[in-house]
């Protein structure tokens, strides 16, 4: 017959050992009269000198039999040599009844247990700091072994875990103190774990709201819209940390400023730790309309860095006003070599090949709509999907950013209406130029609060109107600037079409490194060129060095198609690009700068010239 020598689990009190029984412990220290054994990290006993069987050291394991439990609760041992192989290890485990990380307030100072999935684990200069997380809420749980010591190495992120520990209020917030942990396997943790996933599906589904205009566009993206809300509050929910990157400009800050703040509050009305939101949310400008090399390479560095300083997991990656296109495909394949979880919100042509790396993506190509429907537009729907509580915040935002992309939907008609009495379309345009202009010295920082008062959710109104009046003066100043440079430079020509083609070199006749930017300069190039000719098509291209920028009115063009064809047909012109079907870029090797303008030129003259 083949003994059983038990294993005493954590939150094992005296009262769950059984005299006579064998039991494995570890040496905890010697006196004169005998030496400690530890059996949990609750319960220990006394080995007598006298029932000493061999020389231990401290932490050394040790087998030994119960003789007594005295009524005091004081345990007497005596040492029992086994042979190994000779005996089956059973764990003891504590029937207890589980707590729920949500309910710690109510058990301040008493003992508690708790089934939960870890989430984070972090090493400071005292405890190790376990993020856990139940059907019910996120809490930190310290243990301590040594200043500075990694407690329970065993236990790592995304393990099933039985936490036992007091409930204590630290700092003003709620916090176990680990007394044990044990690590679930099997069965159990996969009960657990179906536990957990149910209820944070149904924590994660978005509120019941519509939409607050009547569109057909959004009413028919709303169940994807859903699915990406969804995803981000159950990433909330978990303590995944979210990157918001989006395209540098009014469209695509007023995009990812309104998720910003609808999670913002999520993670503060759902989380322990009131400064969660500036380690689990970052928001990041890009340069591009799309996600470059350079963004993700960026943002890799930073996430695991994040993932081994501050045992993180890794990010959920949502982009706003980019991410729909080819030239997304060399960074998805970066997002996919460490299993990144990527979702978008974009409003340029998409391109199919695209969405297999993609846990969800909304576009309004995708249900018959166009680049009208902004993506401020269904960021701030998005955003009161993620948190119904900021939409009187952020209800001008989509207005805002439809002005700013010179949005003709009829959405953008209906946001307007919807603001009323609060703002004006002037002054959303004015709140559009001061965001374009601040955000071209920002450069790559997200400038956070000085965005904030630019659009008017900081509560300082006073300053929002001064800083608006300002950006918008110096903006406009540097406009006229640059247009009076480059309207005595633009060469005209009339295509077979009867459209007329603008070429603006904004590389010889514009000011550098200076607002406004190349693609800014060609786009009020175009305007004070569509206001000159009022009843007629009208193309404009800002020819740089090796790029040219591409806007249209009157002129059914396909920017990235007649990218994907060039090419096809000039294998060494390097050719990339793409943007919406009538407002793009293109970039080419500066070698081939005529041919490639010769064949734009070329191809513009092919797409029909409509009647204004």
């Amino acid at each position: 017959m083949t003994d059983i020598v038990y294993r005493l689990g954590p939150g094992c009190e005296v009262d769950d050992i059984v005299e006579g029984s064998m039991y494995i412990g570890k040496v905890q220290g010697f006196a004169t009269f005998g030496t400690f054994v530890q059996l949990n990290d609750k319960t220990k006993g006394l080995l007598h000198k006298s029932n000493v069987l061999t020389d231990k050291q401290e932490r050394d394991s040790i087998i030994v039999l119960v003789n007594q439990v005295r009524p005091n609760g004081n345990i007497d041992l005596r040492e029992v040599i086994l042979q190994e192989g000779s005996y089956e290890t059973q764990l003891v485990a504590k029937k207890v009844t589980l707590t729920k990380l949500s309910d710690l307030a109510s058990k301040i100072g008493r003992n508690v247990t708790i089934e939960a999935d870890v989430v984070q684990i972090k090493q400071t200069s005292g405890p190790t700091i376990f993020t856990i997380c139940d059907d019910s809420g996120v809490e930190d749980a310290a243990a301590f072994t040594e200043a500075g010591v990694r407690s329970y190495p065993e236990v790592n992120l995304g393990d099933i875990v039985r936490v036992f520990g007091e409930a204590t209020r630290r700092n003003n917030q709620m916090q176990i103190e680990v007394s044990g942990m044990q690590v679930l396997k099997g069965e159990e943790a996969d009960n657990v774990r179906g536990r957990i996933n149910r209820a944070l599906e149904a924590r994660a589904e978005p509120p019941e709201v519509s939409p607050m205009v009547k569109s057909d566009v959004i009413e028919a993206l709303w169940p994807e819209m859903r699915k990406l809300a969804k995803i981000v509050r159950r990433a909330v929910l978990t303590q995944q940390p979210i990157i918001i990157r989006h395209h540098a400009d009014a469209d695509g800050i007023c995009a990812a400023v309104s998720v910003e703040t609808a999670v913002t509050q999520f993670i503060r009305d759902n989380g322990g730790d009131p400064d969660q939101d500036n380690f689990l949310l970052r928001r990041s400008p890009s340069k591009a309309p799309f996600y470059e090399i350079e963004d993700v390479t960026r943002d890799l560095d930073m996430m695991l860095k994040d993932n081994v300083r501050f045992g993180q997991k890794l990010p959920l990656i949502l982009l706003m006003d980019n991410g729909s296109t080819e030239e997304d495909m060399p960074s998805y394949k970066m997002t996919e070599v460490y299993g990144l979880d990527v979702i978008v919100a974009d409003h340029h042509h998409p391109d199919d090949t695209i969405d297999k790396y993609l846990l969800c993506h909304v576009n309004p190509y995708h249900v018959g709509g166009d680049f009208g429907v902004t993506a401020g537009m269904l960021g701030t729907e998005i955003a009161r999907l993620i948190n119904p509580a900021v939409e009187s915040r952020i209800m001008h935002f989509p207005a805002v950013a439809g002005v700013a992309d010179r949005s003709e939907a009829p959405e953008l008609d209906s946001y307007l209406a919807l603001i009323e009495g609060k703002y004006t379309r002037a002054e959303c345009k004015d709140m559009a130029l001061s965001l374009d202009y601040e955000q071209y010295w920002l450069r790559f920082n997200d400038g956070r609060e000085i965005v904030k008062d630019i659009l008017n959710i900081n509560n300082a109104p006073e300053r929002h109107l001064k800083l608006v009046n300002l950006l918008v003066t110096e903006a406009n100043l540097a406009i006229e600037d640059q247009m009076n440079t480059m309207m005595p430079h633009i060469h005209d020509q009339k295509l077979t079409s009867g459209a007329n083609l603008f070429l603006a070199d904004v590389e010889m006749f514009a000011h550098r490194f200076t607002f406004p930017p190349p693609g800014k300069s060609s786009g009020e190039v175009h305007d004070i060129l569509c206001k000159k000719y009022v009843n007629e098509p009208v193309v404009t291209l800002g020819l740089g060095p090796d790029f040219a920028v591409i806007r249209s009115r009157g002129v059914r063009m396909n920017i990235p198609q007649m990218v994907r064809s060039m090419r096809d047909e000039m294998p060494g012109a390097g050719i990339s690009g793409g943007g919406h079907l009538v407002v793009g870029s293109i970039k080419f090797v500066e070698g081939m700068r005529t041919q490639v303008i010769e064949k734009m030129v070329e191809k513009i003259s092919q797409f029909p010239a409509a009647s204004l």
